[in-house]
């Protein structure tokens, strides 16, 4: 969110300086580990859908003025027990925003796609325009966009304070000390670190994925979408084999409490780290769940309602939070930082933030 925020400044041509406490694209956020699923007929009502569309739009701008490949348009497919969950809801706001999408059955998922093992009462959603973005690549696009516009990037220094005044912000590093007019903090898993000055109810986990190697061709990309699964066992998000890495698998409701400076417990420390993920192949894509090639481990940072936190400071309207997302924002980082942007250039966001406001939650400040 930050480095889109700093190239969307840059360009409109306001001086812009990026923070880091270290050094962008880097495996310490929630952004590492490629790839992360865009999708469009989104959960939460029809203000996601309206901001994934124009994210989508953001992303293929990057795209020509990168001439780098970020997005596949793989298609996701979301399988779901309809005990358990139902995409149901989705239908509407999808249709009223001239979404693609494709209601099947049981029969309609194994027919198009053969090594999907699902009970005959499953259903799902399928949506052929989404899929998914390289998101490394992304962040470093944005980074080399923003370089080239003007803005200035501190890699390695982690903020220690913030004091802001009504016509000015400080922010103090271990050796600096920078004065601007505006601050938007974008800390992601990290926001403890800067309280006292905000207290944002984040909760950050320890989030781990896996890449498990297929028996059969059917699974690799080009050939297979991006899927989730919502069932009895989890609810479970992944990616085809692009270039034999592997299926990728992720468990998004579970993880472990883990605070800032904090070491990240390696993956396999708990044997649920394969075996949550491998169990979930096994069920219903038992052909990719083969030898674990590679694995990672990252972060995730909720809020207590799993919405986004967009809006400034209650004491400060010169400094913009940007946090919370969750588990599932990335898809919208190139969006967020227009709108933080909006709000710096012009005063007001551009886009309906009002479901995102940190009034929500009280307090967050001292």
């Amino acid at each position: 969110m930050g480095m889109s925020a700093g190239y969307e400044l840059s360009r409109r041509g306001l001086k812009t300086l990026l923070i880091d406490a270290f050094d962008p694209p880097h495996p310490n956020g929630s952004h590492h580990g490629e790839p992360r699923l865009i999708r469009h007929a989104y959960s939460g009502g029809p203000a996601y859908v309206k901001l994934a569309l124009r994210a989508d739009e953001l992303w293929r701008e990057l795209e020509e003025a990168t001439g780098e490949k970020l997005l596949e348009r793989a298609g996701v497919l979301n399988i779901a027990d309809p005990d358990v969950y139902s995409y149901a809801g989705r239908f509407q706001d999808a249709a009223d925003h001239g979404v693609r999408i494709e209601d099947l059955d049981a029969d309609q998922i194994r027919f198009r796609w053969p090594d999907v093992r699902i009970p005959d009462h499953y259903r799902a959603m399928f949506e052929p325009n989404a899929g998914y973005l390289y998101s490394e690549k992304c962040v470093a696009a944005y980074k080399k966009l923003a370089l080239h516009s003007g803005a200035s990037l501190l890699p390695n220094t982690f903020v220690k304070r913030i004091q802001a005044e009504r016509s000015f912000v400080s922010v103090f590093t271990n050796t600096e000390h920078f004065i601007a007019n505006h601050v938007i903090l974008s800390a992601g898993a990290w926001f403890k670190t800067l309280e006292p000055f905000v207290r944002l109810p984040i909760r950050s986990v320890r989030k781990v994925v896996g890449w498990f190697e297929p028996s059969v061709s059917s699974f690799e990309a080009g050939t297979f979408p991006g899927f989730t699964f919502a069932s009895s066992l989890g609810s479970y998000y992944g990616f085809p084999d692009i270039a034999g890495a592997g299926v990728k698998i992720g468990r998004h409701e579970t993880g472990e409490e883990w605070q800032p400076g904090e070491d990240l417990v390696p993956f396999g420390a708990y044997s649920e780290d394969e075996g949550d993920l491998r169990k979930a192949l096994e069920a219903y894509m038992p052909d990719a769940a083969g030898k674990l090639l590679k694995s990672a481990v990252c972060k995730y940072e909720h809020t207590p309602d799993d919405h986004f936190i967009i809006d400034t400071h209650p004491e400060h309207s010169n400094v913009i939070l940007a946090g919370g997302f969750s588990g599932h924002g990335f898809k919208f980082a190139s969006v967020v930082g227009e709108i933080l942007a909006n709000q710096i250039e012009l005063g007001h966001w551009g886009r309906d933030v009002g479901l995102f406001s940190a009034a929500r939650f009280s307090p967050i400040s001292p």
